[in-house]
C-alpha cells in the first residue's frame, strides 16, 4: 500500500506532466522562432498566418482562424497591424459582406522568400536528427488528431 501511496504522489509532481513538458517545449520553440523571425519583421503569430497565406492565398478571416485555432478577435487586430505594414490587404467578401478577405500584398508574397531560411534554421538550433524529428511529428500530430477528434 505504500509503494501505491508514492505513485499516487508521483503522479502530481511537475516534472510527471506532460501537459507542462509540451508547454515548456513550446515555449523554448517560440523563443528561438522570435529570434529568428526578429530578424525578417514577423512576430510568431503573424509567420503562422503568412504560412497559411503562402500557402492558400487569399483566405477569409474565419478560415484563417480555423487553421489556426484563434478566434476573430484575437486575428483582427493582428491582421491590422499586418496590413500597416503592407504585407496584407483586408477587404470585404463581394458575395458575403460579413465575411473579410485576406489577400498577401506584393510585400507581403516577397517576404516567403526572407521566410525560406526559417525552418531550416529551427531545425540546426533545435539538433534533433530526422528520425527524432519524424517520430516527433508523428506523435504530436496523433495526439492533436486525437484532441481535435474529441472536441
Amino acid at each position: 500500500m505504500r509503494k501505491d501511496m508514492k505513485s499516487m504522489k508521483e503522479l502530481l509532481l511537475l516534472e510527471n506532466q506532460i501537459c507542462f513538458k509540451i508547454y515548456s517545449a513550446e515555449r523554448e520553440i517560440t523563443k528561438l522562432y522570435r529570434e529568428l523571425l526578429d530578424e525578417i519583421g514577423l512576430t510568431y503569430p503573424q509567420y503562422l498566418a503568412m504560412l497559411v497565406l503562402w500557402e492558400k492565398g487569399t483566405v477569409t478571416v474565419k478560415e484563417l482562424g480555423k487553421h489556426l485555432f484563434l478566434d476573430s478577435g484575437t486575428l483582427t487586430p493582428m491582421l491590422k497591424r499586418m496590413e500597416a505594414n503592407g504585407l496584407v490587404e483586408r477587404r470585404r467578401s463581394v458575395e458575403d459582406e460579413r465575411s473579410v478577405c485576406i489577400t498577401l500584398t506584393q510585400d507581403g508574397e516577397n517576404m516567403r522568400e526572407k521566410a525560406e531560411c526559417v525552418p531550416t534554421r529551427l531545425l540546426e538550433n533545435l539538433d534533433m536528427n530526422p528520425e527524432e524529428l519524424m517520430q516527433l511529428d508523428g506523435t504530436l500530430s496523433t495526439i492533436l488528431k486525437k484532441l481535435r477528434h474529441q472536441g
